[in-house]
């Protein structure tokens, strides 16, 4: 089945709601894949070889930015879309993982010696060459959840993907911003505009404005804390990843943060997770806690201990981080040795513990779980 068919399938048997936005982008979708169907990308050289025939060369198809908040819709789109695209070589990546996987090969190809055949043929500039290896590999690039906060990232953003439109790659990407938002406030930030405007010219920008948050609605009414700790609580946070991440595999990533990076052990689709121990027992603070209250709509946080005064410099920390989630309004899931109310039963620094405990129950709550993210 198509796109539409498979969607409307989706429709008729209940698993989707109707939405007017979600099918505006699945039409779009479609569009552009029967236009791949014919479509074939050519290198620059056999682009001249057309040309010097009379022959003119084939216009690259628009590729699409789909926008909007969390739980739209965006990722079940882009599934749909990547299964059905009538394209051999594609490919589908976190748009993270994409720009780690650009900057190792800039560095690889820059420690080829200046008498490497390699180096010979593709010159001093390392972009180049890494946008024919990425265009040789696969020539329509789908990319999950779209930021830019690394300044490295920024710098090198618009001469890439010049390289690789040049070369006809077909680009469909999913974000929770704007492109005219992406590296706002960015140092820099005026030598990243024409990257903006490159995307806004090869790409159609599409807002996804669907009605209601569907991916949090799947675990609107259900627990978010689930003590004591054992294999069950284990598999109750594994469920609730499931049902936020639609079964993403999750994979490492980090957050650039005043010339340092915050290490996130797995991620997907705006949803964290983390051990209890490292994010409190590591020198961590509110600028760390910040960062990531902004870029994820949920944590995850697994192995909560019995807070006591022992573990006071953890407790603190434990602090900081729900008071950062909950002005954010982000979503907070966690296993845990006891109940918040219990979870630092006497000592010093107990009492003081009540405001977290109060905050954490809020974030239990239907109503805390309706709340937008508040997104840096």
């Amino acid at each position: 089945m198509s796109i539409l068919e498979t969607y409307r399938a989706k429709l008729g048997a209940g698993d989707l709601a109707e939405d007017p936005a979600q099918a505006l982008a699945a039409e779009k979708l479609e569009l552009l894949s029967r236009r791949l169907v014919q479509y074939q990308p050519g290198t620059e050289d056999t682009w001249l070889q057309k040309l010097s025939f009379g022959r003119k060369r084939e216009p690259t198809p628009q590729g699409l930015y789909i926008y909007g908040d969390v739980g739209r819709g965006k990722s079940m789109l882009m599934d749909l879309f990547f299964d059905k695209a009538p394209v051999e070589k594609k490919r589908r990546v976190h748009f993270h993982a994409f720009m780690q996987e650009v900057h190792a090969e800039i560095y690889r190809y820059r420690q080829l010696p200046a008498d490497d055949p390699e180096k010979k043929a593709g010159g001093d500039d390392p972009i180049k060459p890494a946008a024919k290896k990425i265009a040789k590999s696969a020539w329509l690039l789908c990319f999950d959840e779209m930021q830019v906060s690394d300044v490295a990232d920024a710098m090198i953003l618009g001469r890439l993907f010049e390289k690789l439109f040049d070369r006809g790659v077909v680009v469909v990407a999913t974000s929770n911003r704007h492109p005219d938002d992406l590296y706002k406030s960015g140092i820099n930030r005026q030598l990243f505009l024409p990257f903006i405007a490159l995307f806004k010219d090869k790409l159609d920008v599409l807002h996804l404005a669907a009605s209601r948050d569907y991916r949090l609605q799947r675990i609107a009414k259900s627990p978010v804390w689930f003590s004591p700790l054992s294999a069950k609580s284990t598999l109750a946070l594994d469920h609730a990843w499931n049902l936020l991440t639609d079964d993403a595999e999750g994979e490492p990533g980090e957050i650039e943060l005043l010339g340092r990076r915050l290490m996130v052990p797995s991620q997907a689709r705006g949803v964290a997770r983390f051990r209890f121990d490292e994010l409190c027992e590591q020198p961590l603070g509110p600028p760390d806690f910040l960062a990531i209250a902004r870029n994820f709509h949920t944590v995850m946080i697994d192995n909560i201990p019995t807070l006591s005064p022992a573990k006071r410099n953890e407790a603190k920390r434990f602090v900081t981080l729900v008071d950062t989630l909950y002005e954010a309004k982000a979503k907070l899931m966690a296993t845990a040795a006891a109940p918040p109310e219990t979870l630092y039963p006497e000592g010093e620094g107990a009492f003081e513990f009540q405001r977290c405990v109060s905050r954490l129950n809020e974030m239990q709550s239907e109503e805390y779980r309706a709340l937008p993210h508040i997104s840096g």
